[in-house]
């Protein structure tokens, strides 16, 4: 993972045009319609998710439709596993300890 994503994905608005791409490709101005953001504003957020390579941009026409791209989200995700694995290991000793508590359980 780099900062640059971090980054990229830290600005609210960044994060709800995100957002928004799950579900489709969008061109600037419906993103900026569904947000109510102005086109420039929304312009200038795409290309900080373009340069952190989140979106790609298709032209059609004299549109420019964005799309997510899958591997940087991949990536994110995989990084995410190992503290994933970290928090579930915690969560399975605390449900033992509840056990325990509750009298369910008795300790090893």
């Amino acid at each position: 993972m780099n900062a640059q994503t971090f980054s990229a994905l830290a600005e609210p608005n960044r994060l709800n045009i995100v957002d928004l791409l799950l579900e489709r490709p969008l061109s600037v101005g419906e993103i900026a319609k569904k947000l109510e953001l102005n086109q420039p504003q929304t312009s200038k957020h795409l290309r900080v998710l373009c340069d952190a390579g989140l979106v790609e941009v298709q032209p059609e026409a004299n549109r420019r439709i964005y799309r997510l791209r899958a591997e940087p989200f991949q990536e994110l995700d995989k990084w995410l596993d190992s503290y994933r694995r970290i928090w579930e290991g915690r969560m399975d000793r605390l449900d033992d300890y509840l056990q325990v508590l509750q009298g369910k359980k008795t300790l090893n």
